[in-house]
């Protein structure tokens, strides 16, 4: 009987200290190894969804594969949208750029100034989609494009001018020409003299890479 009951006791203590250990270890702080990645969502048109490329060579993955490449723990959404205009952006924003956003980059207007809309719309829409990323408390990064010469030139000079005017007004980081260094080439350009081929997206990553890692610093920096 006396055997049996320092038996029982021993169990008793071993049992105890894995009820302490356990309720210690779920109450341990999360390490940075295991927290969640950051998540930045690329709002755009053909030219970031990828437009006749493989998934793989779209900018969404060629961007997040560089930053990780560069010991970002991120996840880059593609939240691009062929023919997209400024409007449409504006329209499915709420819906593109979920809850769960840590960052977005902006890539839009190009569609705006191809069919020759309005600058005054295209700069209303993506101040409106700027102000109310900011308004959530998400850092932004507006890239830039350019439109068609044969607009003229103040249609032109007010085109290009909006992005960084935008960008300035609202506290966002600008890349001011998202195709800037895109050769016109069979190897970087689809036939269609618009849209980068999976070669010409690594030049866009390439150049564009230093604004994104200004963008996670200022997400890193809100978080604390």
């Amino acid at each position: 009987m006396q055997t049996a009951s320092r038996g029982s006791a021993v169990v008793i203590r071993l049992v105890t200290v894995f009820l302490a250990f356990a309720a210690a270890t779920s109450l341990a702080p999360t390490s940075p190894a295991a927290a969640e990645p950051l998540r930045i969502v690329a709002l755009g048109d053909s030219l970031s969804a990828g437009y006749q490329l493989p998934a793989e060579a779209a900018f969404p993955v060629q961007l997040e594969a560089a930053l990780k490449a560069r010991g970002h723990e991120v996840e880059v959404v593609n939240a691009g949208v062929s023919g997209d205009t400024t409007s449409g952006g504006l329209a499915r924003l709420d819906w593109s750029v979920g809850e769960d956003a840590d960052a977005v980059i902006v890539e839009l207007g190009a569609n705006d100034a191809l069919r020759g809309l309005p600058v005054a719309s295209a700069r209303s829409n993506l101040e409106a989609i700027v102000s109310r990323l900011r308004a959530r408390g998400l850092p932004v990064l507006v890239a830039g494009m350019r439109a068609p010469r044969n607009l003229g030139p103040d249609y032109v000079e007010a085109f290009d001018a909006m992005f960084g005017e935008i960008a300035e007004a609202h506290g966002a980081l600008l890349y001011p020409y998202f195709l800037d260094g895109i050769p016109m080439s069979g190897e970087t350009v689809l036939p269609d003299g618009i849209h980068p081929t999976a070669k010409g997206v690594a030049i866009i990553v390439e150049g564009i890479l230093p604004r994104v890692e200004d963008l996670i610093a200022r997400v890193r920096a809100a978080k604390g």
